[in-house]
Protein backbone atom coordinates (compact mmCIF):
# COMPACT_ATOMS: atom_id res chain seq x y z
CA UNK A 1 0.00 0.00 0.00
CA UNK A 2 0.92 3.30 -0.83
CA UNK A 3 2.12 5.36 1.69
CA UNK A 4 1.42 8.83 -0.36
CA UNK A 5 -1.19 10.75 0.70
CA UNK A 6 -4.52 11.21 -1.11
CA UNK A 7 -6.08 13.77 -3.23
CA UNK A 8 -8.54 14.79 -0.51
CA UNK A 9 -5.80 14.42 2.20
CA UNK A 10 -3.73 17.39 0.44
CA UNK A 11 -6.38 19.62 -0.21
CA UNK A 12 -7.16 19.27 3.64
CA UNK A 13 -3.27 20.01 3.91
CA UNK A 14 -3.76 22.67 2.10
CA UNK A 15 -6.36 24.63 3.72
CA UNK A 16 -4.69 23.80 7.16
CA UNK A 17 -1.29 25.57 6.33
CA UNK A 18 -3.39 28.16 4.13
CA UNK A 19 -4.84 28.93 8.13
CA UNK A 20 -1.35 28.25 9.54
CA UNK A 21 -0.01 30.94 7.32
CA UNK A 22 -2.45 33.71 8.98
CA UNK A 23 -2.09 32.23 12.52
CA UNK A 24 1.05 33.06 15.12
CA UNK A 25 2.16 31.89 18.36
CA UNK A 26 1.17 34.28 20.98
CA UNK A 27 3.80 35.35 23.49
CA UNK A 28 1.78 37.05 25.90
CA UNK A 29 1.37 40.67 24.61
CA UNK A 30 -2.37 39.65 23.77
CA UNK A 31 -5.25 37.47 24.87
CA UNK A 32 -5.08 34.12 23.88
CA UNK A 33 -8.07 32.86 22.01
CA UNK A 34 -7.42 28.80 21.90
CA UNK A 35 -9.20 27.09 18.97
CA UNK A 36 -11.87 24.49 19.98
CA UNK A 37 -12.05 21.17 18.45
CA UNK A 38 -13.87 18.03 19.26
CA UNK A 39 -11.90 14.43 20.57
CA UNK A 40 -11.54 12.25 22.32
CA UNK A 41 -9.63 14.82 24.98
CA UNK A 42 -12.14 17.34 24.79
CA UNK A 43 -15.21 14.36 25.66
CA UNK A 44 -13.04 13.82 28.47
CA UNK A 45 -12.60 17.29 29.24
CA UNK A 46 -16.25 18.28 29.38
CA UNK A 47 -16.59 15.05 31.70
CA UNK A 48 -15.01 15.94 33.67
CA UNK A 49 -15.20 19.59 34.40
CA UNK A 50 -19.11 18.63 34.64
CA UNK A 51 -17.72 17.35 38.29
CA UNK A 52 -17.61 20.72 39.53
CA UNK A 53 -21.65 20.83 39.21
CA UNK A 54 -21.81 19.27 42.80
CA UNK A 55 -20.39 23.19 43.82
CA UNK A 56 -23.69 24.55 41.94
CA UNK A 57 -26.40 21.68 42.76
CA UNK A 58 -24.72 19.90 45.69
CA UNK A 59 -26.04 21.67 48.55
CA UNK A 60 -29.72 21.20 47.40
CA UNK A 61 -29.43 17.49 48.39
CA UNK A 62 -31.07 17.02 51.31
CA UNK A 63 -30.85 13.88 54.02
CA UNK A 64 -33.07 13.64 56.64
CA UNK A 65 -35.00 16.68 55.96
CA UNK A 66 -31.81 18.50 56.44
CA UNK A 67 -28.95 19.64 54.22
CA UNK A 68 -27.14 16.26 53.22
CA UNK A 69 -23.39 18.41 53.29
CA UNK A 70 -23.21 21.45 55.41
CA UNK A 71 -20.06 22.80 56.97
CA UNK A 72 -21.49 24.66 59.65
CA UNK A 73 -19.00 26.74 60.96
CA UNK A 74 -20.39 29.19 63.10
CA UNK A 75 -21.79 25.83 65.62
CA UNK A 76 -18.20 24.12 64.89
CA UNK A 77 -20.28 21.44 62.48
CA UNK A 78 -19.77 19.35 59.77
CA UNK A 79 -22.53 17.51 58.11
CA UNK A 80 -22.00 14.65 56.16
CA UNK A 81 -25.57 12.89 55.08
CA UNK A 82 -25.97 11.07 58.68
CA UNK A 83 -22.61 12.10 60.32
CA UNK A 84 -22.32 14.71 62.63
CA UNK A 85 -18.39 15.36 62.76
CA UNK A 86 -17.45 18.46 65.78
CA UNK A 87 -14.04 19.67 66.46
CA UNK A 88 -13.24 16.50 68.30
CA UNK A 89 -13.43 14.22 65.75
CA UNK A 90 -11.26 16.90 63.35
CA UNK A 91 -8.30 14.59 63.17
CA UNK A 92 -10.46 12.73 60.43
CA UNK A 93 -10.63 15.70 58.40
CA UNK A 94 -6.82 15.88 58.88
CA UNK A 95 -6.53 12.79 57.21
CA UNK A 96 -9.06 13.52 54.38
CA UNK A 97 -7.03 16.07 53.80
CA UNK A 98 -3.99 14.58 53.68
CA UNK A 99 -5.32 11.43 51.19
CA UNK A 100 -6.15 14.05 48.84
CA UNK A 101 -2.60 16.07 48.58
CA UNK A 102 -1.05 12.76 48.35
CA UNK A 103 -3.15 11.36 46.12
CA UNK A 104 -2.26 14.90 44.15
CA UNK A 105 1.41 14.07 44.34
CA UNK A 106 0.80 10.44 43.42
CA UNK A 107 -1.37 11.31 40.11
CA UNK A 108 0.81 14.16 39.43
CA UNK A 109 4.40 11.20 39.74
CA UNK A 110 2.59 8.78 37.27
CA UNK A 111 0.58 11.47 34.71
CA UNK A 112 2.23 14.99 35.33
CA UNK A 113 -0.64 18.14 35.90
CA UNK A 114 -3.87 15.73 34.66
CA UNK A 115 -5.62 17.90 38.09
CA UNK A 116 -4.65 21.14 36.31
CA UNK A 117 -5.68 20.07 32.91
CA UNK A 118 -8.93 18.20 34.28
CA UNK A 119 -9.93 19.16 37.65
CA UNK A 120 -8.63 22.66 38.22
CA UNK A 121 -11.00 25.21 39.57
CA UNK A 122 -9.26 27.93 37.42
CA UNK A 123 -9.26 25.53 34.39
CA UNK A 124 -12.77 24.41 34.36
CA UNK A 125 -14.08 28.27 34.84
CA UNK A 126 -11.88 29.55 31.72
CA UNK A 127 -13.00 26.74 29.65
CA UNK A 128 -16.36 27.61 30.14
CA UNK A 129 -16.18 31.39 30.11
CA UNK A 130 -14.13 31.29 26.51
CA UNK A 131 -16.40 28.81 24.95
CA UNK A 132 -19.34 31.67 26.19
CA UNK A 133 -17.15 34.26 24.06
CA UNK A 134 -16.86 32.09 21.01
CA UNK A 135 -21.05 31.89 21.22
CA UNK A 136 -21.34 35.68 21.51
CA UNK A 137 -17.85 36.48 19.19
CA UNK A 138 -16.81 33.98 17.20
CA UNK A 139 -13.56 31.78 15.76
CA UNK A 140 -10.61 32.99 17.45
CA UNK A 141 -9.99 35.27 14.35
CA UNK A 142 -13.12 36.62 14.30
CA UNK A 143 -12.03 37.70 18.52
CA UNK A 144 -9.22 38.83 17.61
CA UNK A 145 -10.60 40.88 14.80
CA UNK A 146 -13.36 42.50 17.57
CA UNK A 147 -10.85 43.11 20.01
CA UNK A 148 -9.24 45.46 17.62
CA UNK A 149 -12.23 46.83 15.68
CA UNK A 150 -13.68 50.55 17.06
CA UNK A 151 -16.41 50.49 19.25
CA UNK A 152 -19.87 50.00 17.93
CA UNK A 153 -23.06 49.05 18.18
CA UNK A 154 -22.23 45.24 17.24
CA UNK A 155 -18.95 44.91 18.98
CA UNK A 156 -20.91 46.57 22.30
CA UNK A 157 -24.01 44.06 22.09
CA UNK A 158 -21.99 41.31 21.83
CA UNK A 159 -19.39 42.22 24.54
CA UNK A 160 -22.44 43.24 26.87
CA UNK A 161 -24.16 40.06 26.45
CA UNK A 162 -20.91 37.91 27.23
CA UNK A 163 -19.84 39.95 30.01
CA UNK A 164 -23.25 39.71 31.04
CA UNK A 165 -23.49 35.65 31.31
CA UNK A 166 -19.78 35.80 32.61
CA UNK A 167 -21.08 38.03 35.49
CA UNK A 168 -24.09 35.81 35.76
CA UNK A 169 -22.22 32.80 35.99
CA UNK A 170 -19.93 34.08 38.75
CA UNK A 171 -22.46 35.36 41.22
CA UNK A 172 -23.88 32.12 40.64
CA UNK A 173 -20.33 30.50 41.74
CA UNK A 174 -20.02 32.91 44.66
CA UNK A 175 -23.46 31.70 46.14
CA UNK A 176 -22.93 28.34 45.91
CA UNK A 177 -19.90 28.45 47.29
CA UNK A 178 -21.66 29.69 50.59
CA UNK A 179 -24.22 27.28 50.56
CA UNK A 180 -21.72 25.08 51.71
CA UNK A 181 -21.41 26.59 54.89
CA UNK A 182 -24.96 27.48 55.25
CA UNK A 183 -28.27 26.49 54.71
CA UNK A 184 -29.19 26.97 51.01
CA UNK A 185 -32.86 28.12 51.48
CA UNK A 186 -32.13 29.91 54.58
CA UNK A 187 -29.27 31.92 52.29
CA UNK A 188 -31.26 32.15 49.42
CA UNK A 189 -34.59 33.63 51.65
CA UNK A 190 -31.71 36.10 52.96
CA UNK A 191 -30.60 36.71 49.34
CA UNK A 192 -34.20 37.73 48.29
CA UNK A 193 -34.52 39.65 51.41
CA UNK A 194 -31.62 41.23 51.75
CA UNK A 195 -30.58 40.17 55.17
CA UNK A 196 -27.70 37.77 54.98
CA UNK A 197 -24.96 38.10 57.55
CA UNK A 198 -21.97 40.83 56.33
CA UNK A 199 -19.34 37.68 55.96
CA UNK A 200 -22.11 36.12 53.52
CA UNK A 201 -22.38 39.17 51.60
CA UNK A 202 -18.10 39.64 51.41
CA UNK A 203 -17.53 36.09 50.86
CA UNK A 204 -19.97 36.02 47.78
CA UNK A 205 -18.88 39.67 46.56
CA UNK A 206 -15.37 37.93 47.07
CA UNK A 207 -15.98 35.09 44.81
CA UNK A 208 -17.95 37.00 42.48
CA UNK A 209 -15.28 39.14 41.68
CA UNK A 210 -12.14 36.67 41.87
CA UNK A 211 -14.01 34.50 39.12
CA UNK A 212 -14.87 36.92 36.63
CA UNK A 213 -11.51 38.27 37.26
CA UNK A 214 -9.44 34.88 36.58
CA UNK A 215 -11.45 33.19 34.67
CA UNK A 216 -12.33 35.61 32.05
CA UNK A 217 -9.53 37.79 31.84
CA UNK A 218 -5.95 37.02 33.86
CA UNK A 219 -6.75 33.59 32.45
CA UNK A 220 -3.94 31.30 31.31
CA UNK A 221 -1.37 33.96 33.06
CA UNK A 222 -2.79 32.55 36.78
CA UNK A 223 -1.02 28.86 35.51
CA UNK A 224 1.27 30.53 34.21
CA UNK A 225 2.14 33.15 36.98
CA UNK A 226 0.09 32.86 40.28
CA UNK A 227 -0.25 29.14 40.68
CA UNK A 228 2.69 27.71 42.73
CA UNK A 229 1.80 24.17 41.39
CA UNK A 230 3.34 25.45 37.99
CA UNK A 231 6.39 25.91 39.94
CA UNK A 232 6.16 22.34 42.12
CA UNK A 233 5.49 19.83 39.90
CA UNK A 234 8.47 20.16 37.85
CA UNK A 235 10.26 18.83 41.22
CA UNK A 236 7.53 15.55 40.99
CA UNK A 237 7.71 14.97 37.20
CA UNK A 238 10.66 12.57 35.71
CA UNK A 239 11.74 10.68 32.42
CA UNK A 240 9.33 7.80 33.52
CA UNK A 241 6.09 10.22 34.35
CA UNK A 242 3.77 9.61 31.86
CA UNK A 243 2.59 13.09 29.85
CA UNK A 244 1.55 14.67 26.63
CA UNK A 245 5.06 14.57 24.46
CA UNK A 246 5.65 15.27 21.05
CA UNK A 247 7.63 12.36 19.35
CA UNK A 248 10.64 14.18 17.98
CA UNK A 249 11.87 11.37 16.38
CA UNK A 250 8.95 11.01 14.16
CA UNK A 251 7.80 14.59 13.41
CA UNK A 252 11.28 15.95 12.92
CA UNK A 253 12.62 17.69 10.28
CA UNK A 254 9.37 19.40 9.96
CA UNK A 255 8.25 20.30 6.26
CA UNK A 256 5.35 22.70 5.22
CA UNK A 257 5.49 21.94 1.77
CA UNK A 258 2.20 21.02 0.58
CA UNK A 259 3.14 18.45 -1.65
CA UNK A 260 6.22 16.70 -1.46
CA UNK A 261 7.84 14.20 -4.16
CA UNK A 262 9.07 10.87 -3.29
CA UNK A 263 12.83 11.80 -1.81
CA UNK A 264 11.42 14.63 0.21
CA UNK A 265 8.28 12.11 1.43
CA UNK A 266 11.28 10.10 2.60
CA UNK A 267 13.60 12.52 4.46
CA UNK A 268 10.82 14.72 6.05
CA UNK A 269 9.21 13.75 9.46
CA UNK A 270 5.30 13.71 10.24
CA UNK A 271 4.89 17.01 11.32
CA UNK A 272 3.68 19.27 8.77
CA UNK A 273 4.53 22.16 11.06
CA UNK A 274 0.47 23.43 10.90
CA UNK A 275 0.86 25.23 14.28
CA UNK A 276 -2.48 23.52 15.13
CA UNK A 277 -1.53 22.09 18.23
CA UNK A 278 -0.38 25.48 19.57
CA UNK A 279 -3.90 27.02 18.19
CA UNK A 280 -6.04 24.65 20.45
CA UNK A 281 -3.50 25.30 23.40
CA UNK A 282 -5.10 27.29 26.48
CA UNK A 283 -1.69 28.51 27.68
CA UNK A 284 -0.21 29.12 24.08
CA UNK A 285 2.79 26.86 24.61
CA UNK A 286 4.22 24.93 21.71
CA UNK A 287 4.21 21.29 23.09
CA UNK A 288 7.24 20.61 20.41
CA UNK A 289 9.58 22.50 22.48
CA UNK A 290 9.48 20.25 24.81
CA UNK A 291 8.22 20.56 28.26
CA UNK A 292 7.03 24.34 30.07
CA UNK A 293 5.69 25.28 33.21
CA UNK A 294 2.78 26.96 31.31
CA UNK A 295 1.86 22.99 29.99
CA UNK A 296 -1.44 22.12 32.08
CA UNK A 297 -1.66 18.59 29.96
CA UNK A 298 -5.39 19.01 29.17
CA UNK A 299 -4.34 16.67 26.05
CA UNK A 300 -6.10 18.98 23.69
CA UNK A 301 -3.10 19.21 21.42
CA UNK A 302 -3.12 15.61 21.13
CA UNK A 303 -6.67 16.36 19.44
CA UNK A 304 -5.63 18.85 17.38
CA UNK A 305 -2.55 16.58 15.83
CA UNK A 306 -4.57 13.19 15.62
CA UNK A 307 -7.17 15.33 13.63
CA UNK A 308 -4.55 16.48 11.19
CA UNK A 309 -2.89 13.37 11.25
CA UNK A 310 -6.06 11.93 9.38
CA UNK A 311 -6.32 14.58 7.15
CA UNK A 312 -2.61 13.86 5.70
CA UNK A 313 -2.82 10.30 5.92
CA UNK A 314 -0.83 9.66 8.67
CA UNK A 315 -1.08 7.25 11.93
CA UNK A 316 -1.87 9.17 15.06
CA UNK A 317 0.09 9.56 18.26
CA UNK A 318 2.52 12.02 16.79
CA UNK A 319 1.74 13.76 19.97
CA UNK A 320 0.52 11.46 22.86
CA UNK A 321 0.53 10.39 25.92
CA UNK A 322 3.94 8.87 27.07
CA UNK A 323 7.39 9.07 28.94
CA UNK A 324 10.32 10.65 27.97
CA UNK A 325 12.08 7.66 28.10
CA UNK A 326 9.56 5.32 26.31
CA UNK A 327 9.95 8.03 23.56
CA UNK A 328 14.08 6.87 23.55
CA UNK A 329 12.82 3.48 23.34
CA UNK A 330 14.03 2.65 26.95
CA UNK A 331 11.86 0.57 29.48
CA UNK A 332 9.78 2.06 32.11
CA UNK A 333 9.75 0.51 35.43
CA UNK A 334 6.35 -1.09 36.51
CA UNK A 335 4.86 1.20 38.97
CA UNK A 336 4.94 -1.05 42.02
CA UNK A 337 8.86 -0.81 41.36
CA UNK A 338 9.00 2.85 41.58
CA UNK A 339 10.11 3.96 45.07
CA UNK A 340 7.86 7.25 45.53
CA UNK A 341 4.80 5.99 43.77
CA UNK A 342 5.57 2.58 46.55
CA UNK A 343 5.52 5.38 49.12
CA UNK A 344 2.34 7.44 48.07
CA UNK A 345 0.55 4.61 47.43
CA UNK A 346 1.02 3.32 51.70
CA UNK A 347 0.41 6.66 52.63
CA UNK A 348 -3.14 7.00 50.80
CA UNK A 349 -4.27 2.87 51.75
CA UNK A 350 -3.37 4.35 55.33
CA UNK A 351 -4.85 7.53 55.48
CA UNK A 352 -7.90 5.40 53.83
CA UNK A 353 -8.02 3.10 56.67
CA UNK A 354 -8.10 6.03 59.10
CA UNK A 355 -10.73 7.70 57.70
CA UNK A 356 -12.79 4.43 57.25
CA UNK A 357 -12.00 3.44 60.72
CA UNK A 358 -12.82 7.04 62.35
CA UNK A 359 -16.14 7.45 60.50
CA UNK A 360 -17.16 4.22 61.48
CA UNK A 361 -16.08 4.55 65.11
CA UNK A 362 -18.02 7.59 65.45
CA UNK A 363 -20.92 8.00 68.18
CA UNK A 364 -23.72 9.35 67.81
CA UNK A 365 -23.70 10.46 71.39
CA UNK A 366 -19.93 10.18 72.89
CA UNK A 367 -19.39 10.32 76.88
CA UNK A 368 -16.24 11.53 79.00
CA UNK A 369 -16.23 11.04 82.90
CA UNK A 370 -13.75 12.94 85.26
CA UNK A 371 -13.66 12.00 88.59
CA UNK A 372 -13.31 14.71 91.37
CA UNK A 373 -10.13 15.64 93.06
CA UNK A 374 -10.77 16.93 96.09
CA UNK A 375 -12.61 15.06 97.73
CA UNK A 376 -11.39 11.38 96.42
CA UNK A 377 -14.81 10.25 98.40
CA UNK A 378 -16.67 11.20 101.28
CA UNK A 379 -17.91 9.44 103.68
CA UNK A 380 -21.58 8.99 104.08
CA UNK A 381 -23.94 9.15 107.82
CA UNK A 382 -25.23 5.39 106.87
CA UNK A 383 -21.64 4.72 106.21
CA UNK A 384 -21.12 4.09 102.94
CA UNK A 385 -18.85 5.84 100.35
CA UNK A 386 -19.36 8.42 97.79
CA UNK A 387 -17.72 9.71 94.82
CA UNK A 388 -18.49 12.60 92.51
CA UNK A 389 -18.24 12.53 88.85
CA UNK A 390 -18.23 15.32 86.15
CA UNK A 391 -19.97 13.47 82.73
CA UNK A 392 -19.69 15.17 79.40
CA UNK A 393 -22.26 14.16 76.98
CA UNK A 394 -21.39 15.08 73.82
CA UNK A 395 -24.42 14.95 71.45
CA UNK A 396 -23.48 14.75 67.62
CA UNK A 397 -27.61 14.17 66.54
CA UNK A 398 -28.98 17.03 64.70
CA UNK A 399 -32.05 17.31 67.76
CA UNK A 400 -31.45 17.35 71.29
CA UNK A 401 -31.94 13.76 72.97
CA UNK A 402 -33.02 12.49 76.41
CA UNK A 403 -30.15 10.70 77.85
CA UNK A 404 -30.50 7.93 80.52
CA UNK A 405 -27.17 7.35 82.54
CA UNK A 406 -26.45 4.25 84.73
CA UNK A 407 -23.07 2.53 86.08
CA UNK A 408 -21.84 -1.20 87.08
CA UNK A 409 -19.13 -1.68 88.89
CA UNK A 410 -18.89 -2.62 92.81
CA UNK A 411 -22.13 -4.69 94.25
CA UNK A 412 -24.37 -2.05 95.90
CA UNK A 413 -23.58 0.74 93.74
CA UNK A 414 -26.21 3.23 93.34
CA UNK A 415 -26.87 6.49 91.89
CA UNK A 416 -28.31 9.23 94.07
CA UNK A 417 -28.68 12.03 91.07
CA UNK A 418 -30.79 12.49 88.45
CA UNK A 419 -30.37 9.67 85.82
CA UNK A 420 -32.39 11.19 82.97
CA UNK A 421 -30.71 14.16 81.56
CA UNK A 422 -31.15 16.32 78.59
CA UNK A 423 -28.28 16.61 75.49
CA UNK A 424 -27.98 19.80 73.69
CA UNK A 425 -27.12 18.91 69.68
CA UNK A 426 -24.04 19.60 68.81
CA UNK A 427 -22.19 20.17 72.07
CA UNK A 428 -21.19 19.04 75.19
CA UNK A 429 -23.28 18.95 78.61
CA UNK A 430 -22.00 18.71 81.50
CA UNK A 431 -23.61 17.30 84.37
CA UNK A 432 -22.02 16.05 87.83
CA UNK A 433 -23.27 12.33 88.97
CA UNK A 434 -23.41 11.17 92.97
CA UNK A 435 -22.45 7.33 93.20
CA UNK A 436 -22.38 5.38 96.47
CA UNK A 437 -20.96 1.98 97.49
CA UNK A 438 -21.62 0.46 100.97
CA UNK A 439 -18.38 0.41 102.65
CA UNK A 440 -18.34 -3.16 103.19
CA UNK A 441 -18.40 -4.27 99.64
CA UNK A 442 -15.24 -2.43 98.87
CA UNK A 443 -12.77 -4.23 98.68
CA UNK A 444 -9.77 -2.99 97.94
CA UNK A 445 -9.07 0.99 97.54
CA UNK A 446 -9.89 1.78 93.48
CA UNK A 447 -11.84 -0.38 91.58
CA UNK A 448 -13.18 -0.19 88.23
CA UNK A 449 -16.49 1.95 87.68
CA UNK A 450 -18.35 1.99 84.05
CA UNK A 451 -20.82 4.46 83.20
CA UNK A 452 -23.58 4.24 80.73
CA UNK A 453 -25.90 6.09 78.53
CA UNK A 454 -28.36 5.25 76.18
CA UNK A 455 -31.20 7.54 74.57
CA UNK A 456 -34.61 7.06 75.24
CA UNK A 457 -37.59 8.06 73.70
CA UNK A 458 -35.69 8.13 70.69
CA UNK A 459 -36.67 6.42 67.48
CA UNK A 460 -33.09 5.11 66.45
CA UNK A 461 -31.41 4.32 70.20
CA UNK A 462 -28.08 5.18 70.71
CA UNK A 463 -25.45 4.30 73.70
CA UNK A 464 -22.20 5.08 74.72
CA UNK A 465 -19.80 3.68 77.76
CA UNK A 466 -16.55 4.75 79.55
CA UNK A 467 -15.14 3.37 82.32
CA UNK A 468 -13.55 5.19 85.83
CA UNK A 469 -12.63 4.47 88.93
CA UNK A 470 -14.08 4.44 92.13
CA UNK A 471 -12.16 5.21 95.09
CA UNK A 472 -12.45 4.38 98.81
CA UNK A 473 -10.56 4.27 102.23
CA UNK A 474 -7.95 2.25 102.79
CA UNK A 475 -7.95 -1.17 103.63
Amino acid sequence: MSNQPSHSHLAALDDLLEEADHWHVNTGDETIHAKRMGGKWRTIKWFTSSIWLLMFFGPYLRWNSQQAILWDIPNRQFHLFNITILPQDLWILALVLLFLAITLLAITAFAGRVWCGFLCFQTVWTDLYTWIEGKFEGTPQQRRKLDKAPISLQKFSKKLGKHSLWMLIAIFTGISFVAWFMDVYVLWGGLLALQLPSAAWITIAMFTAGTYLLAGFMREQVCMWLCPYARIQGAMVDVTSIIPTYDFHRGEPRSRKKKRDADEQHKAGDCVDCNQCVAVCPTGVDIRQGQQEGCIMCALCIDACDSVMDKVGRPHGLIRYESLNGLEGKACPPVYKQPRLIVTSLIIFAALLGIFYGLNSIDAVDLKVLHARQPLYVLQSDGSIQNKYTLKILNKLADDVKVKISATGPEGLKITSNPILAAQHGTVTPTSVYVRVPRKNLTVESQPIIFHIETVDSDEPFSSHRESVFIGPKR
